[in-house]
């Protein structure tokens, strides 16, 4: 009968040893295999004969053990090993990896599986799913708006390759920057006239000088000043101030000059003394002297000449960006601000002529002593633009900002920039990411982006009790306890690679390790099949 059990003891162990090279040639077979997780064998005794009960100890004898003779082996358990896999980089978006515990959800035929491995792609009808059996990514889909719904009720993921993106019209502009303090004004202060006029030209000629002026706002106008000879020594000087179209929007006005003869200094100016003329227009905003007191008439040639503010530069801040009508036709839309006093700017906006008009499009702004935003009038901006391409017309805020935000004014240099603008032409999807959090980002042919869903993740109290039905998938047991899915991150404990995959977790020298105890294992469990067997020989001997 003991030779009977070292066989099937011996028995047991070529089973079991066998089941474990079973094991370690499967794990090496997928060495390979993306997302998949080795196993491994574990052993344990299985009954154990008593020959003999022990004793207990008595006043005058000492107690004995219990003494057994094994039965044999069995399995114990095999485990999977469900540590992280290494990540190879594909640059395929919807190749994605798993950083943690978490799984990919798919369903297939109606019917749920669980996988780490990633290799998705976009099915004819937009869905993701398993490239190999179709099985289709579960998660949450955006809605038209682009906001993902709370919760983790689990839908196909579907993305329609023929989005599209209606215009939106641009009705808010923030805008940021600096004014340098130190500039200055920028309407034209002083037209200083200079030279001389030949004593020598006839009753009747003409000498004329011409300079750039500029209004408060920075508009641009043309000084025109002229000498018409009409008795020795005197002469009528006609001014006039014309606007970028040639219009008169001062003047002419005449006035009557008078030299000395002799110094050829000028003498009188309309029969008084020379001096500056004050030119103003408080609607245009224009306000300078003209002074042709430094002019002279003498034998020499003509040299009438002027300089404006010191040939100065009038300080003028413009920024500019494009906005977007309800159609989606881009205009550009300019942003200028003027100096016209310390603290105090204006404001003024324009588009070009040729796309539309725009109302209530300047203002003013005023700065505190250090340098943050006291007032902005009108507050807020508010432009009324009305395109000339058949889109509705639309109110645009502008957001100038308030205290240190924004727009400010300190010794810096002088630079002004659109922050954002909250319009868009029509545009349709080019192309998709997706962020380690498992949102799928789709990017339009206008530049921006906008979530379109978000594929959730399951995780397991007890993921050795998941069972593999293969093609990489998983389904539930008794023992895997209630899935708990959630979104990649904080919720999973597990975010996203895009663009990798995640490798086998497979150690081959681990492996080839344990084929090698596997085999002796085997060689000496045949052995004691081979001497058992000796053994009986011997006693089948004994009736001959």
């Amino acid at each position: 009968m003991s030779l009977l059990n070292s066989l099937f003891s011996g028995v047991s162990g070529l089973r079991n040893h066998q089941a474990m090279m079973d094991v370690i040639s499967n794990n090496i077979a997928n060495v390979n295999t993306i997302g998949y997780k080795g196993s491994r064998v574990t052993f344990s005794d299985t009954f154990n004969k008593i020959i003999r009960y022990g004793s207990n100890p008595t006043d005058t004898a000492g107690g004995t053990n219990t003494f057994q003779i094994g039965l044999g082996m069995k399995m114990n358990s095999v485990d999977r090993n469900w540590t992280q896999g290494t990540f190879e980089g594909t640059g395929i978006v919807t190749d994605l990896a798993l950083q943690g515990k978490g799984l990919f959800i798919l369903e297939n035929n109606g019917e749920r599986f669980y996988s780490r491995a990633g290799a998705f792609i976009f099915d004819a009808q937009g869905r993701l799913v398993n490239s190999q059996n179709g099985a289709i990514v579960q998660g949450k889909v955006a809605n038209e708006e682009g906001i993902i719904p709370p919760g983790n009720y689990l839908e196909d993921i579907i993305i329609d390759t023929n989005l599209r993106l209606p215009a939106v019209a641009t009705t808010d502009i923030t805008w940021g920057g600096n004014l340098d303090s130190s500039s200055s004004l920028t309407r034209s202060e002083n037209y200083l006239q200079t030279g001389n006029i030949n004593s020598n030209i006839n009753i009747g000629d003409t000498v004329t000088d011409s300079n750039k002026i500029y209004d408060e706002n920075g508009n641009e106008y043309t000084f025109t000043v002229t000498y018409t000879k009409t008795a020795a020594d005197t002469y009528d000087m006609t001014y006039v101030l014309k606007d970028a179209n040639g219009n008169n929007v001062n003047g002419p006005t005449t006035a009557t000059v008078v030299f000395d003869s002799g110094t050829g200094q000028m003498l009188t100016i309309n029969g008084g003394a020379p001096a500056p003329i004050n030119i103003t227009d408080v609607g245009l905003g224009i306000n300078f002297n003209f002074d042709p007191t430094s002019v002279t008439q003498t034998g020499n040639s003509t040299t009438l000449a002027s300089t404006v503010d010191s040939n100065r530069k009038p300080t003028i801040v413009t920024g500019s960006l494009t906005i977007f009508d309800s159609l989606g036709s881009p205009h550009v839309l300019t942003i200028k601000f003027t100096k016209t006093s310390n603290n105090n700017w204006n404001w003024s906006c324009t588009v070009p002529p040729a796309d539309g008009t725009l109302s209530g499009a300047s203002g003013t702004i005023t700065f505190n002593p250090d340098g943050s935003i006291s007032s902005i009038s009108p507050n807020p901006p508010v432009l009324t633009f009305t395109p000339n391409s058949g889109a509705s017309p639309q109110n645009i805020v502008l957001n100038l900002g308030s205290g240190f935000s924004g727009i400010t004014q300190t010794s810096s240099s002088s630079v002004v920039s659109a922050l954002s603008q909250n319009g868009s032409a029509a545009a349709s999807l080019s192309n998709i990411n997706i962020d380690k959090y498992g949102y799928i980002i789709g990017v339009f042919t206008n530049g921006q982006s906008r979530p379109l869903a978000q594929i959730l993740l399951a995780t397991f109290p007890n993921l050795n009790g998941l069972i593999s039905v293969g093609e990489n998938m998983f389904t539930v047991s008794a023992n895997t306890g209630d899935p708990l899915i959630g979104d990649p991150g904080e919720t999973t404990g597990t975010t996203i690679q895009s663009g990798a995959l995640e490798q086998s977790n497979v150690d081959l020298s681990e492996e080839f390790t344990r084929m090698i105890v596997s085999q002796r294992g085997f060689q000496a469990s045949a052995r004691v099949v081979t001497v058992s067997d000796t053994l009986l020989q011997e006693i089948t001997n004994l009736v001959r």
